[in-house]
């Protein structure tokens, strides 16, 4: 039987804005990793909305709602090992080493995916407010039987 690819939806640095477009891309995604300085718990209950939601708080999310969130997380999603954080820079652990397939991260606002090791490190950007000349944008993870895709797609916006 054939099963279709587990999609995750990857979205970080929205500064207090979700954009449209975010959520259209999000639709339709099994579950959606925010990579933090999401600025705002609002942005969570809209994007909880539209799927399963995993969040990491940033450098510029402050306050009782955002020390809930947690710094780090390591998930399974569709049988990928996944850790996210929202500085690479921070990264404490050695991800080949613990099994991790995907790092996602946030933080430098330039969308970007490299393989070292055998691990993908991942980030979808900023979809929230420009910054100088960077592309908005959003990304996602399919992850089928093992093979995991990345796919990172500027936004629309004016």
């Amino acid at each position: 039987m054939q099963t279709r690819p587990v999609r995750i939806g990857l979205i970080s640095d929205t500064h207090g804005l979700l954009r449209p477009q975010a959520i259209d891309f999000l639709r339709g995604c099994d579950h959606i990793l925010h990579a933090g300085d999401i600025v705002g718990a609002s942005i969570l209950d809209g994007l909880a909305g539209l799927a399963p939601l995993t969040a990491v708080r940033g450098n510029n999310d402050h306050g009782d709602w955002a020390q809930a969130l947690p710094e780090t997380v390591t998930l399974t999603l569709g049988g990928g090992v996944i850790h996210m954080l929202h500085d690479l820079n921070e990264l404490a652990i050695d991800p080949a080493a613990e099994g991790v397939r995907v790092v996602v991260t946030g933080h430098s606002h330039k969308p970007a995916c490299s393989e070292r090791g055998g691990v993908l490190y991942v980030n979808p950007g900023a979809a929230g407010r420009r910054r100088f000349t960077l592309p908005v944008s959003v990304g996602e993870l399919l992850i089928d039987e093992g093979k995991v895709d990345v796919r990172l797609v500027t936004l629309d916006v004016a």
